[in-house]
């Protein structure tokens, strides 16, 4: 290691040339009088070094304005005042590194940087400090300056005593100004201005308010330290530290330095653009968070809300696709006839592309398990390109499933509403809420209520969910709803929409969706290919009429998929390389036939009437019996009757017993005689008013002994003045009468409007009476 030391002769400041190499430093300043130790390791400044080393040992330093060390510095970088300094000192290591002590010996100026030499090089001017004459104002600055400066020593462990009591022994005004500027803690672009400063007055006072700073920072960490040290034990160790720097900065005003969750939250809060009130509560809520310990309770609390809060779709929309021609296609694609709800939804979408800002009404399908209604509004959200969502309202008790939980509440999330949203990603996708006839009320309140708003497209656009507390625009989302029956709805709820009814299917309805859809998808879900099983279409009639008695289509599709479960089983045993299903294979795979062939047929005596009947999942055929006996006057009825339907059977003996003359019956008959009225399959509640007219023809047969018709049903509820009122269900109730084998139907005459909607190839294989008198229902029922 070569090392060359300074020479005895001291240097002046008059031997100061007007030219000197200019040596940037970083993160440091020298002041006058003051030595300093430096590491060189850039090429350039060590050659600068070589030249003043072989000169006369003075070059300047400037103060960068740059942080970066190991960057080459320009003009523009440095600061135009610094100080000359000598090398006292200069040693160089073998990894090519220099090490320096230098001393500060006077203020200087930059006049210009001269041409470049390998370094910079610059013509200078010296300053002279002015006022360095002791008077009573810098006599006082001097004293105050003293006195905080040993107050900074006494806490300031890294500073010797010896310096404070060296700062008592100078005398000049200038020299102390530097010395205690030079050893306090103070960022350096502070110490660079009060290099800066000729006038020693303005130094001295510069120094004073840097050294009140310091003595404020220094007492402000006692004070914390003494306060936290009382109670501090190894737990709360860093909480003390936190504590400690947090108020340290709160008091320099200065800004703490925010964690990287804090930081992503303010990012995500400023690229997802909100409504003012959620923008304000997201602030709100992200500066408290802000001042909570990241182990806290709250802090997780906080956190999970500003989560949902920027993850919603504010502003996120699909782009409609409103091409009706392309929805006609798909809906024709997913699914087969259905032509009165598809062609209410094309009329739907019309309105939308014409009257882009149409809200519209709230579409409900109605009708029984299986016909279709939850993929018709998956056909909709793809015929519209938009995000499909469906939320099962079945069993829903809740008001909170709707509207979310209070954040007060442990473990509290938003509704489903918010939460299926996030999911979508979207603010306007296809929203499906199923099943919704299936919504209770309990003690936790009504969420049909809650439904409400969120149905009705005045007020949906200021939807405020309780979790997040601020409204929700829900006016692009379009809703559609599901429901087996509208009764259970309530009328408020249910008036918010329009209802498309989705009746049962018949047999050839049932056989062509199953030939184009169930069989394919049910040969793909089992493994097997067109080539390795064929299903002809008597025995998916067969699997229709035998196994699966029912409005839509699940059954029949369990059954086919049992079919190719079996085939699929042979194949895999390599018993067989392909098979055709006929009807007469069709018993090995699901057993013996389930259903009775022809219901009609169980007329035989009087006494005995077919009827028809609605329910849930569709229409039904419904036997009504009828017997008389040796008693008093008591009328029985069974099969697990409603009121509605015992009170039918009341009003069909009453109308009979005031007409006995006309129908031919023995008035003291009924004075010896009990009546018992039953309805088969007696596990099974029956209800409604549509059972008079079959009352009455099975009364009227047993009184008469004549009995009704072959192959004939009938429908319709019945007054005691002899009339006969329309019923609901038409279309599911022919069907399942054309099902079973029925012929003739006999209807309300209110109800002849209603044969639009049952199928052509139907009502041109039966007959069909209609009447308002009950005197023609017997008249056309009885044999």
């Amino acid at each position: 290691m070569d090392e060359l030391n300074h020479p005895s002769v001291p240097i002046t400041t008059d031997d100061i040339p007007d030219e000197l190499p200019i040596l940037p430093i970083v993160d440091t300043n020298l002041f006058p009088k003051m030595v300093l130790p430096l590491v060189l390791i850039q090429k350039e400044a060590i050659n600068l070094i070589d030249d003043a080393m072989s000169g006369n040992r003075m070059l300047g330093l400037l103060l960068s304005k740059r942080s970066d060390i190991d960057s080459r510095h320009t003009a523009d970088d440095l600061c135009r005042i610094g100080t000359v300094a000598v090398i006292l000192k200069m040693s160089k290591m073998e990894d090519e590194k220099a090490q320096l002590l230098i001393q500060g010996l006077n203020r200087f100026k930059v006049v210009e940087f001269l041409e470049n030499r390998g370094y910079m090089h610059a013509g200078i001017a010296v300053l002279k400090s002015r006022n360095n004459e002791r008077n009573k104002e810098n006599r006082a600055l001097m004293t105050n300056i003293v006195e905080q400066y040993e107050k900074i020593v006494a806490l300031s462990p890294g500073l010797p005593a010896e310096i404070g009591q060296m700062v008592k022994t100078l005398q000049e005004p200038s020299a102390l100004a530097d010395m205690v500027a030079s050893t306090i803690n103070a960022p350096v672009n502070e110490k660079q201005k009060v290099l800066e400063l000729i006038d020693v007055n303005r130094r001295l006072k510069k120094v004073t308010r840097m050294v009140n700073d310091q003595l404020d920072i220094l007492e402000m960490g006692s004070k914390i330290q003494n306060q936290v040290r009382e109670d501090m034990d190894k737990r709360q160790r860093e909480y003390y530290l936190r504590q400690q720097l947090k108020t340290i900065k709160e008091e320099l005003g200065e800004t703490d330095q925010e964690s990287v969750e804090i930081r992503e939250y303010r990012t995500l809060i400023r690229d997802n653009p909100m409504p003012e009130e959620a923008t304000k509560e997201a602030q709100r809520e992200l500066e408290r968070l802000a001042k909570m310990h990241p182990s806290s309770s709250e802090y997780v609390v906080s956190s999970t809300y500003l989560d949902w809060l920027t993850s919603l779709p504010w502003n996120e929309y699909t782009e409609n696709r409103l091409d009706i021609a392309r929805a006609r296609k798909i809906l024709d694609q997913d699914h087969y006839g259905l032509e009165k709800p598809k062609k209410r939804i094309l009329e739907f979408l019309a309105v939308r592309k014409l009257k882009k800002d149409s809200k519209g009404p709230i579409l409900c399908f109605a009708g029984p398990p299986g016909t279709g209604k939850t993929s018709l509004g998956q056909s909709i959200a793809r015929a519209l390109g938009r995000e499909f969502v469906r939320i099962a309202l079945g069993g829903v008790r809740d008001e909170a499933e709707i509207r979310g939980h209070r954040r007060t509440y442990v473990g509290a999330m938003p509704g489903r509403i918010i939460q299926h949203l996030r999911t979508a990603g979207k603010k306007n996708p296809v929203f499906m809420l199923d099943e919704i006839d299936k919504v209770s009320s309990s003690y936790h309140g009504d969420p049909s209520s809650a439904l409400l708003e969120v149905l009705d497209p005045e007020q949906n656009q200021n939807f405020v969910d309780h979790y997040l507390d601020v409204p929700f625009d829900l006016s692009d989302v379009m809703f559609l709803t599901t429901a087996n029956v509208l009764h259970t709805i309530p009328p408020p709820l249910r008036d918010r929409m329009e209802v498309l009814e989705l009746t049962g299917y018949t047999q050839e309805e049932k056989l062509k969706i199953a030939t184009r859809y169930i069989i394919p998808k049910q040969r793909e879900a089992n493994g097997i290919n067109s080539g390795q099983i064929k299903i002809t279409p008597g025995a998916v009639k067969q699997i229709i009429s035998g196994y699966t008695r029912e409005s839509g289509l699940r059954n029949l599709e369990r059954q086919i998929g049992a079919i190719c479960r079996g085939v699929a089983a042979k194949i895999a045993e390599d018993q067989v390389e392909n098979l055709t299903i006929g009807r007469k294979e069709v018993p090995e795979y699901l057993g013996p036939i389930q259903n009775m062939p022809d219901m009609a047929t169980r007329i035989k005596t009087p006494g005995v009437a077919v009827g028809l009947a609605w329910t849930p999942v569709g229409g039904e055929v419904l036997f009504v019996e009828a017997v008389a006996m040796k008693g008093g006057k008591g009328l029985t009825l069974t099969g697990q009757l409603g009121d509605i339907m015992k009170e039918s059977a009341s009003t069909a003996l009453s109308f009979i017993r005031s007409n006995a003359d006309r129908l031919a019956v023995d008035d003291t008959f009924f004075d010896t005689h009990d009546i018992h009225i039953h309805v088969p399959e007696g596990s099974i509640p029956k209800d409604g008013p549509s059972a008079g007219v079959t009352m009455l023809t099975t009364l009227a047969s047993l009184l008469t002994k004549r009995k009704v018709k072959s192959r004939l049903a009938m429908t319709g509820e019945i007054t005691l003045r002899g009339e006969v009122l329309p019923v609901g269900g038409i279309k599911d109730k022919v069907i399942a009468a054309h099902r079973a084998g029925i012929r003739s139907l006999i209807l309300p005459l209110w109800n002849k409007k209603d044969m639009e909607d049952v199928p052509e190839h139907i009502k041109s294989t039966m007959t069909f009476y209609f009447t308002d008198k009950m005197k023609d229902v017997i008249k056309t029922a009885l044999e």
